[in-house]
């Protein structure tokens, strides 16, 4: 099955260690990352989707971060 995530953090160091952490544990790149500004918090976000090819059949129930 292929997996799809969107990582979203305040841009702060958080947001490149949780993308690293996604690489790491075999996530890929897709696309260009995002950048916008938050109103509500008063702070730029960043935002990254990963893709990930993984064992078995995708169901809703399936829990991406376990990936």
């Amino acid at each position: 099955m292929k997996l799809y995530r969107f990582l979203t953090e305040d841009d702060t160091s958080a947001f490149c260690h949780k993308v690293t952490a996604a690489l790491n544990k075999g996530w890929h790149l897709h696309g260009d990352p995002t950048y916008a500004y938050d109103a509500a918090k008063g702070v730029m976000r960043c935002g990254q989707a990963v893709v990930k090819d993984a064992a078995g059949t995708y169901t809703p129930d399936t829990k991406l971060g376990d990936h």
